[in-house]
């Protein structure tokens, strides 16, 4: 896994300075196969890029809960959708479903080990989101002008 290294720049603010060592990590080792349609990595990437599916996991991160306190925690996300992913991450052993032998049925969802191992990197794609949104507003916003002409 690549670690990110935060490094201090004259003004004293912290920056990511990922693309260097990325570029050494990269280079140093053989191309993978993640551009062939068979590839584990395409399968998981499949599995875990989706919006909905990593904020889930995300909010699964910090406590078991139950079906309506994630639909009441995760803005704009239908039920249709949620089902739909809870099911996904369950069938994929990322999330385990417990249900409780009483009236009405309880149902609670967390992490399993496995969907644990998932926070940490999902944590930096959340803090490199933080710290770049304005950026890629800017991009956004500049390509949006240049369309309008």
């Amino acid at each position: 896994m690549i670690k990110l290294i935060h490094v201090i720049n004259q003004e004293g603010t912290k920056r990511l300075n990922t693309y260097q060592m990325v570029r050494k990590l990269i280079r140093n080792r053989p191309e993978p196969e993640i551009f062939t349609l068979n590839c584990p990595t395409q399968q998981v990437l499949d599995l875990i890029c989706n919006k909905w599916t990593v904020i889930v996991i995300y909010c699964l991160a910090y406590q078991t809960r139950r079906y309506k306190q994630l639909e009441r925690k995760i803005e704009g996300i239908s039920q249709k959708v949620l089902t739909q992913t809870l099911r996904k991450l369950e069938k994929n052993g990322l999330v385990k479903r417990e249900v409780y032998p009483v009236v009405p049925p309880q149902v609670e969802y967390s992490l399993t080990p496995l969907g644990e191992t998932l926070v940490e990197p999902l944590s930096l794609l959340a803090e490199w989101s933080e710290e770049n949104i304005a950026e890629i507003s800017k991009h956004q916003n500049l390509s949006d002008i240049a369309d309008l002409r």
